[in-house]
């Protein structure tokens, strides 16, 4: 150990690594970071005929040619003018000649010295460090870090982080009908409860307060190995990391040097084997069998184990997926209902009964020109009874009641996110200023030498110079240019499936199968959806890079901000991909199809689709459940579970194929916990994990007037997706870094403003796409007893057949010569009308309507949704009350502690002075130089003092 620093070179390196694989070699200090990086060593070349020199383990670069010296020379790096590195022959034994490196060998020099300089640097900041010996030509070694007591106890001072003091206080609960309430809920649950070590004493809660030095004695520091858990000494060290710089190439922290692959990877351990023979728990151990196995599927979150191992961020993930996945509940079960109401009264429905009877012969017009005959609408009775299941009363109530359930699970979320808050001590968090990313610092760094203008007696302005927005230009227009691309691009994709409905439904028309020609539309429809998915699951994929590569060439400053933009660019993109198609649907399809005799053509002679008989609903619910599905059953399982296995697999190709077959004698043979971290997949962020959650949640609130089963769907696949994701995390991914976040973001008001479109998407979806306005006019202005009998009469409109234009009447017709009119769902006037095929008066009075409603329902629901939010406080009464109590218990102890500590201070005085009254005017200087030794001496005096009780 030379400078706290462990070289594995040194002295052949024949210790054993710890058994435990968490800890240096010498079992006692703890490994609380990894630092990973390959390695190539140049090999030396021999004339022939001379023994090549006995194995050295000075660094691969080292490139010495012997000439028959047995004595080893010595030789130092110095850069040339053309920036590489050549080795200087310094005055050693003859016989030693040097030769000048290649490039690849240059390259490797380069971040060797790179390497070397940052590890310098970090035990200059107080760091301890161990490293594996290089004895391969090439290879993966791995350098590990320990951070003592004097390096936590200052950086934990410097981040603020609260931690726990000897004082406990009583936390009031909730009295009265509340309390006997949560009683009988915690006895009918306790089954469902995860078997994790609990609080004692769940009344009673620690106060925190930010770690001081000069306040050590307020804290219940037992064992300073422990006082700071894992994840806190983790996310120390690499704060210590981001800031720790090198002067090569001005690289700013580990996210630069990993960027240019000085190193691989850095990553904290994970607290050692999830599985295993071994009795010994641990927290990783705990969480797999507890959480992240599918056999743990009905029981609650460990949210207070998830924050503690993976830090604030991902416990609040965790935390706001399980409440979203418990309000499913009664979404799903509102669902079913309203589905069972449909089919129930689906017997009752006089439209549909009139639709169906044989006796009521509607004779309507072709369905396309030449090919096809007059049809009898009763032949569409299938489709008129299963759009009822979707299309009945009370789907309008259920719009109703899923606007609000939006509305009341925010509300729920903002509540449960402020309790965890205060029980996680994230109360007055203050946001921490990031280190710019290595991105950030290279184009400012190139900025800086473009301006040659810039002199040494300016450097102190340099390091104020920032990127602007002129400097940003290029990227924000390449933004704003291929975002647009995009958009247009998923259009065309949506009118490519327009062009293959209309041309395939035309081209089966023409087919001599009567089967065939029969199920037209149920083959156009259900083979479009599927095309549908494909390319939205293909495209998702792309935009996703695009928004990655598009925020990459903004430069973003921070992580923060980049993270930011990245969510919105590719929230943007996938939001249009993922629901253009059900728009078209929804809004667009049926609208622009013309009339008989006056149809609207596209692609030289086909005409655009129309709707089914019984409208567009049922093709809208079709749609919506296909991509639904798929996309959840797909995209965010399969390819979660495949394609980190897929990139597990080809990294360990890739290393096996780079790394040459070697007996590693210095290595043990049981891989260490760094080993098995490393092949894991890095973690990438929550990104990914919210926004599959957040398109769900469009799915189920924007347009579930069509599809109120859609909460079902979304409840099954969240029960699997919870498991998935705790798994992923806990064997799959790298342990991430903790970070102290107290609130979810930028992803809160993405929830709200979907939670406020679908308002006016669903009054929309009930107004244009279904029937109810229609019906609800009928029954109430046009029947004449009150009923809807003659409601399908009502809206369909006459059509004199010899108007049809030459060369679209139907060929072949066995009844053309019967038919004089035939009809088409519309509203207007007859053919013996002057002014015939004009829109009829019901048309304008039903568009009236439907605007009326909108607008109707539209207030109606914000006016609730608002009152809802009126009603539901966001910080709940009983934890505000604790939040206050907090502070004053926390002044209160620390007066307390500083009266004890005066009183003690005072007593040493009083028995000094007794003990030495005729003491000389040296001792009294002495007495008075202890008081003022205790005031300067912030850390020193405070662990005396923190035993005053025993003294």
């Amino acid at each position: 150990i030379i400078n706290n620093y462990l070289d594995g070179t040194q002295g052949g390196a024949v210790d054993k690594a710890s058994p435990s694989g968490m800890h240096f070699r010498d079992s006692k200090r703890k490994v609380d970071y990894v630092l990973a990086y390959h390695y190539r060593k140049r090999l030396a070349r021999h004339p022939p005929g001379v023994a090549s020199p006995e194995p050295t383990h000075r660094p691969a670069s080292l490139a010495l040619v012997s000439n028959g010296g047995t004595e080893k020379g010595r030789a130092e790096p110095q850069q040339q003018d053309g920036g590489q590195h050549v080795l200087q022959e310094q005055p050693g034994p003859p016989g030693i000649e040097v030769i000048e490196l290649g490039p690849l060998d240059a390259l490797e020099e380069e971040k060797r010295l790179q390497r070397e300089e940052y590890e310098r640097n970090l035990l200059e900041a107080g760091l301890e460090i161990e490293k594996d010996p290089e004895n391969k030509s090439q290879g993966l070694s791995f350098v590990r870090i320990h951070a003592p007591w004097q390096v936590l106890s200052r950086e934990a001072e410097l981040l603020k982080i609260k931690m726990p003091t000897k004082k406990m206080y009583e936390i009031t609960e909730e009295a009265g009908i509340v309390k006997t309430l949560n009683e009988i809920w915690c006895k009918l649950t306790e089954p469902l409860q995860p078997q994790v070590p609990q609080q004692e004493n769940t009344n009673m809660k620690s106060l925190s307060y930010p770690f001081s030095r000069e306040k050590i004695y307020l804290y219940n520091i037992k064992d300073k190995d422990t006082f700071f858990d894992n994840a806190t000494r983790s996310r120390i060290v690499r704060e210590i990391l981001k800031r720790t710089s090198t002067k090569a190439r001005n690289s700013m922290g580990i996210g630069t040097l990993i960027a240019n692959n000085v190193y691989d990877a850095a990553y904290p351990l994970h607290d050692g084997e999830y599985e295993g023979q071994n009795d010994d728990m641990n927290e990783r151990k705990l969480l797999y069998r507890e959480w992240a196995r599918y056999g743990a599927f009905y029981k609650f979150q460990p949210i207070d184990l998830i924050r503690k191992y993976f830090g604030e961020k991902i416990g609040l993930y965790f935390a706001w997926l399980g409440l979203y996945t418990e309000f499913l509940i009664p979404s799903s079960v509102v669902g079913i209902i309203v589905f069972l109401y449909g089919c129930i009264t689906i017997e009752s429905d006089i439209p549909s009964k009139e639709m169906c009877d044989q006796r009521n012969a509607f004779t309507m017009c072709p369905l396309c020109d030449k090919f096809c005959d007059y049809w009898n609408l009763s032949s569409a009775c299938a489709t008129a009874r299963a759009s009822h299941l979707f299309d009945n009363p009370a789907t309008v109530f259920f719009s109703i009641f899923m606007a609000l359930w939006a509305t009341m699970f925010l509300e729920q979320w903002k509540r449960l996110q402020m309790r965890l808050s205060y029980f996680w001590d994230l109360t007055g968090l203050e946001e921490e200023e990031e280190h710019p990313r290595p991105e950030y610092e290279t184009k400012l760094l190139q900025k800086k030498l473009k301006n040659k203008s810039i002199t040494t007696e300016n450097s102190n302005e340099n390091e104020k110079e920032k990127l602007t927005w002129s400097d940003r230009m290029p990227g924000y227009a390449a933004n704003f240019g291929l975002i647009l691309f995009m958009i247009m691009l998923t259009f065309s994709a949506v009118f490519g499936v327009i062009a293959y409905r209309i041309t395939t439904a035309a081209a089966l028309s023409f087919s001599t199968n009567e089967t065939t020609r029969s199920n037209v539309r149920v083959t156009v429809t259900a083979t479009a959806v599927i095309i549908n998915l494909v390319v939205i699951l293909i495209l998702d994929e792309i935009y996703g890079a695009v928004a990655k590569w598009l925020t990459e060439i903004e430069v973003p400053k921070t992580e923060k901000a980049f993270e930011e933009r990245l969510i919105l660019k590719a929230f943007l993109l996938k939001f249009v991909n993922s629901y253009a198609p059900i728009f078209y649907v929804a809004f667009f399809k049926g609208r622009f199809v013309g009339r008989p005799g006056h149809y609207v053509y596209v692609f030289d002679g086909y005409r655009m689709e129309e709707c089914a008989p019984g409208g567009c609903l049922m093709e809208l619910c079709i749609q919506l459940s296909i991509i639904m599905l798929g996309k959840q059953l797909i995209q965010n399982n399969l390819f979660e579970i495949g394609i980190p296995k897929l990139k597990k697999l080809f990294r360990k190709l890739k290393d096996e194929r780079t790394e040459p077959k070697e007996m590693d004698t210095n290595q043990s043979k049981d891989p260490q916990q760094w080993d098995l971290d490393y092949t894991l997949e890095p973690f990438t962020g929550l990104s990914p994990e919210y926004m599959e959650m957040i398109i769900q949640f469009g799915f189920v609130t924007l347009f579930v007037a069509s599809f109120p089963l859609a909460p079902l769907f979304a409840l099954l696949n969240n029960i699997i997706e919870v498991r998935l994701d705790a798994k992923k995390f806990v064997t799959e991914l790298r342990r991430p870094d903790t970070v102290r976040e107290k609130d979810i973001g930028i992803w809160y008001n993405i929830l709200s403003g979907i939670g406020k479109l679908s308002v006016i998407i669903n009054a929309f979806v009930i107004a244009v796409t279904s029937d109810f306005i229609p019906r609800l006019m009928y029954q109430y202005a046009y029947s004449q007893n009150g009923t809807m009998h003659g409601f399908i009469n009502h809206t369909l409109s006459y059509f004199n057949v010899s108007h049809l234009k030459a060369g679209t009447h139907p060929e072949n017709s066995p009844f053309a010569q019967d038919v004089l009119f035939c009809r088409f769902k519309d509203y207007r006037e007859p053919p013996w009308s002057q002014n015939q095929y004009e829109f009829s008066k019901q048309y304008w009075a039903v568009l009236s309507a439907r605007l009326a409603f909108v607008i109707l329902f539209q207030n109606l629901v914000m006016f609730l949704s608002v009152l809802v939010d009126w009603m539901i406080p966001d910080i709940p009464k009983d934890i505000s009350e604790q939040i206050k109590k907090e502070k004053s218990v926390l002044v209160d102890f620390f007066l307390k502690e500083e009266h004890e500590k005066l009183k003690l201070i005072e007593s040493f005085i009083a028995r000094d002075k007794q003990k030495h009254k005729s003491g000389t005017k040296g001792e009294r200087i002495r007495a008075a130089s202890f008081c003022q030794f205790n005031r300067r001496q912030k850390g020193s005096f405070a662990s005396f003092s923190s035993q005053h009780t025993e003294v």
